[in-house]
């Protein structure tokens, strides 16, 4: 047995053999203060089925004292191993284990997480378990469908609070006596403890009551919007429990920001916790109220879709966190008070793009994974699992009929509440109550890898009138290194007729759904017809499918894209021309050109930061070297164009603010970004803020005009968690061989490191415009990467791998270099996974700037 890895046949056999009654877990958390470790004792008790045998429970500890299964002390020495205790011999009838060990504070988001406030020196604590670091806590069968109950005693310093799945109660003597769950997963039980600050509410319905809580630090509470917070679960409370016709299946709903969290959010039964990033210390834009609102309305869902009723093994991930992201969109775009109707065209912008980018890597796969043991699955929280996933689920809807896939999951949970179950129990009710057949449909949606492109064929008259109309489905050769063959998919889609009205708007004036199959499908709706000036494919973003516009729609989308009347077609259509640069079928030169000319008149903030981002990646990356600095003159001269021209206070004037500082090349440039930082420039509604200083300062530090003493002083300004991150972020950006030195020691050849700074100081050593300051690290990543994998948590290492990778050094060696690693290194699947798909990010890019370097001659 391979360190901590467990296999699915290992996962499968266990689950014949076990079934897992409770836990009685105690903690002694008195020594959180000073961090180490900590006592952990599990009591669980468990059947065995007729005929028994061998089995293991899981534990990753420094230290195992005591093992004793039913009265009979084992030797710890002889029956743990890695991250295994052995229960040797035939087991058999009810059995009772005891396990006392010392655990271990972690700092990298994995286990129970500590965390010290530079604020009040106070220790933080939370859990993070899924997909397998319960075992980082407490003894635990740690498999999905290995559900039982979970009672936690907790002992913790005085003054602190501990919060859990079930109800706090009241503590005595400082310990913290919690009432068992329900049969749930061991990935979503939680524990949060620390001196936090909280706010409460009740949810209140026909007879319901559900107390709410939120929950941050002390050093955030003042920034603490919690009635926005409570309206929007709220709002997810009534929406799911109608559509879901299920009552929340817990007793209490707390919200936890919590410090240094790896992901967005995590679905703990009745003790969310999410990333205390979202707690706004300065201003954003709506975009970022949006996301926040979709992460705690993702999670709400996660309650009866995946906590409730959970996956038997993580082959089914893509179905927990599809169902929450399709789930969240539909609620923002559907429920009554909503602030976010447009949700759909989110959807579209980011989670597509995802989706997108994802599918055309090496390691696409199946939105239904093969996932053989947990190394596959760690690596798997990806834009297939979450967007391709939802986008399907989607299209899955529209296919089905809203009623009738929301009667089929609300027969799923009711016939499966506290179970476990596969793909084909929730395909079996929506095909009982949509009376269609899934199983075709399923094979080529679920279980095939990669895109369809679907491309408009029109001929017109010489009046103009449409006498042929077909949409023809294109399945491209899966990349290289990928599985499967290429696949033509039924898809169900509507076409979008567009013409300019008196105002010079482009308004729909016709819309078409239909079922598009096989190779050719043709349109007979549309013939007779006058040809409109645009025909959107997929309009209303139904499918899952990259679109092409026909030659007069991109000629009248080229000039008129900033002219739609609605959001969902203009992100349709951005997204297309995006996805046509990264194809190389749109020179960069040339996305500039269209994005500059329509820009100004999109009004969703979303779909403009979006825009932001991708026209630096694209410079950056697949413009020809030598057009490059040419084009971020032009860009960031229209940034800055655009920041004085926006409408004081407004969301666009902020996000072309950090547009503009994330370019600022010239002198002049320059002195605005340091005057605008000491106040003796202004523009008009916008407030250099705590965050948009270290947005300005970050900058000033990677052309070198600010160093250490700058850095140190803005740090004295924001001695906080977050102002500890950005300085770190601003060190490692100066471009000084010094300062990259340090800060590869502090990252590659040191642990020393919490998961968040170390993320930060990677930020901040990748800088796009240091490429011959960073050419010497190539080598040097390769020489260290395979011990770092080997010697570091998943989290941790993944964060190296993937964020030092020499992606700004697009060029044949780097690949060359690549390529020599993956054959000679042998490096698991999981690491080759990341790498490749990195290797591939240098592919694209290579022929991006070919396609570029050709439209210039």
């Amino acid at each position: 047995m391979p360190g901590t890895n467990l296999t699915r046949e290992e996962a499968q056999q266990r689950a014949k053999l076990l079934t897992v009654d409770s836990y009685e877990i105690d903690l002694d958390l008195t020594g959180a203060q000073e961090g180490g470790t900590y006592r952990s004792v599990t009591t669980v008790r468990f059947d065995v089925a007729p005929g028994g045998g061998e089995s293991f429970i899981d534990l990753v500890a420094p230290t195992v004292h005591e093992v004793t299964l039913n009265g009979d002390a084992l030797d710890p020495a002889e029956v743990f191993q890695d991250s295994r205790i052995a229960l040797p011999g035939l087991l058999e009838g009810r059995n009772v284990l005891r396990v006392v060990a010392d655990c271990a504070y972690t700092n990298t988001g994995e286990g129970l997480h500590r965390f010290v406030d530079p604020v009040d020196d106070q220790a933080y604590l939370y859990t993070q378990f899924e997909v397998p670091d319960a075992r980082r806590v407490f003894a635990s069968f740690e498999q999905p469908d290995l559900k039982a109950t979970f009672q936690f005693t907790v002992k913790a310093p005085e003054g602190w609070t501990v919060i859990s799945n079930s109800p706090t109660p009241e503590p005595k003597d400082n310990v913290w006596e919690f009432a068992p769950t329900p049969r749930i997963s061991s990935y979503v039980t939680a524990l949060i403890v620390g001196p936090y600050h909280s706010v409460h509410s009740v949810y209140e319905k026909d007879g319901q009551s559900v107390p709410l809580g939120i929950y941050c630090r002390p050093s955030l509470a003042e920034h603490l919007d919690a009635d926005a917070i409570f309206e929007v679960t709220r709002q997810g409370f009534d929406w799911f429990q109608e559509k879901f016709d299920y009552a929340y299946p817990f007793e209490k709903y707390d919200q936890l920001f919590v410090p240094e969290f790896n992901a967005g959010a995590m679905e703990n039964a009745g003790a969310v916790t999410i990333r205390d990033q979202y707690v706004f210390r300065s201003k954003v834009t709506d975009a970022a109220y949006e996301v926040r609102a979709a992460t705690i309305l993702h999670e709400l869902a996660h309650m009866w879709f995946g906590d409730l009723v959970t996956m038997e093994w993580w082959n089914d991930l893509w179905l927990n966190e599809s169902f929450a992201t399709y789930a969240e969109a539909a609620c923002q775009a559907d429920a009554p008070g909503s602030k976010w109707p447009h949700s759909w065209t989110t959807f579209a912008n980011q989670m597509k793009t995802w989706a997108y980018r994802q599918d055309q890597l090496p390691s696409t796969h199946p939105i239904m994974a093969d996932i053989r043991d947990l190394d596959d699955v760690l690596v798997n929280f990806d834009g297939i699992t979450y967007a391709k996933g939802a986008s399907v689920l989607k299209q899955l809807v529209a296919y089905v009929g809203e009623d009738a896939f929301f009667a089929g999951v609300q027969a799923y949970f009711k016939r499966h509440a506290f179970g476990n179950t596969r793909l084909s129990d929730l395909l079996g009710a929506l095909e009982e109550t949509s009376g269609r057949d899934l199983k075709t449909w399923s094979k080529a949606w679920l279980e095939t890898a990669g895109i369809n492109v679907l491309r408009p064929e029109i001929e017109t008259d010489a009046d103009g009138v449409v006498t042929s109309f077909a949409i023809r489905q294109e399945a491209p050769a899966l990349p290289a290194g990928a599985k499967g063959e290429p696949t033509l998919r039924p898809h169900r889609i509507a076409i979008g007729a567009y013409d300019l009205d008196a105002s010079g708007r482009l308004v729909r004036g016709d819309r078409v759904e239909l079922d598009v199959d096989g190779e050719l499908t043709a349109v007979p709706q549309l013939v007779g017809k006058p040809r409109p000036a645009v025909l959107l494919l997929n309009d209303d973003d139904l499918s899952y499918a990259k679109v092409r516009l026909d030659e007069q729609s991109l000629a009248v989308v080229t000039e008129h894209l900033g002219d739609f009347a609605e959001s969902l077609p203009r992100a349709l259509c951005w997204a297309s021309a995006w996805d046509m640069t990264r194809d190389a079928e749109l020179a960069t030169r040339d996305y500039l050109s269209l994005v500059l000319s329509g820009i100004g008149k999109e009004s969703d903030i979303g779909v403009v930061q979006s825009l932001h981002r991708q026209v630096k990646l694209a410079i950056d990356q697949y413009a020809a070297p030598t057009a490059r600095e040419t084009l971020l003159t032009r860009w960031t001269e229209a940034t800055l164009a655009h920041l004085r021209a926006a409408e004081p206070g407004s969301d666009h004037q902020l996000a072309w603010a950090r547009a503009f500082a994330a370019t600022a090349r010239t002198p002049e440039q320059l002195d605005l970004l340091d005057a605008l930082l000491d106040g003796t420039q202004t523009i008009e509604g916008l407030a250099v803020d705590t965050e948009l200083r270290w947005a300005f300062v970050q900058r000033l530090a990677a052309v070198g005009r600010f160093g250490g003493s700058e850095i140190a002083a803005e740090y004295e300004r924001d001695r906080t968690a977050a102002g500890e991150r950005h300085a770190a972020t601003a060190r490692a950006a100066r471009p000084t061989e010094a300062a990259k030195a340090e800060a590869w020691e502090s990252v590659v050849e040191s642990d020393k490191l919490p998961n968040a700074v170390q993320e930060a100081v990677i930020a901040g050593f990748v800088q796009t415009d240091q490429r011959e300051l960073l050419a010497p690290y190539t080598e040097r990543y390769f020489e260290a990467l395979k011990g770092v994998w080997e010697s570091r948590s998943h989290e941790i290492a993944q964060q190296i791998a993937v964020g030092l990778y020499p992606a700004v050094q697009v060029s044949q060696e780097t690949l060359d270099r690549t390529d020599a690693w993956l054959a000679s290194a042998e490096p698991n699947a999981a690491l080759r996974r990341l790498v490749s798909e990195s290797r591939s990010g240098i592919e694209r890019a290579l022929r991006a700037q070919a396609a570029d370097a050709a439209a210039g001659e």
